[in-house]
């Protein structure tokens, strides 16, 4: 505990106690949790560095997946400590993620731009 939501300004929009799909850990006395608990919309609405630093660290691991994916890195090219920290943030995804609730059934999967197909919709 806590755990909170973000909408897409890097804002506050929901607190829980639980980790859920989405949601972020957050320290007790974060300022932009304090001011958000607090009701201080325009504090809570100010990202934090921590804030912005933590949704810079998620797009350079999907970067990174991107690049090994595409055969332009190997993880081996990294250094040990990358790797380690890569697997370890890899490993965490993949637990919070089979605990998430799935919204759409087994057989949805998301297409192109993000268009959620069913596999019942003619080509």
């Amino acid at each position: 505990m806590p755990y909170i939501l973000r909408n897409a300004l890097g804002q506050i929009d929901s607190l829980h106690r639980e980790a859920a799909q989405g949601c972020e850990y957050i320290a007790v006395d974060d300022p932009q949790l304090q001011a958000w608990l607090a009701g201080d919309a325009a504090a809570a609405r100010a990202p934090s560095f921590a804030a912005l630093d933590a949704g810079l660290v998620r797009v350079l691991e999907d970067l990174v997946d991107v690049l090994i994916a595409r055969n332009v890195i190997c993880i081996t090219d990294l250094p040990v400590e990358a790797q380690q920290k890569l697997f370890e943030r890899k490993n965490f995804r993949e637990r919070f993620q089979h605990q998430a609730l799935s919204l759409f059934g087994d057989e949805a999967t998301f297409g192109q731009r993000g268009v959620i197909r069913t596999g019942h919709e003619k080509m």
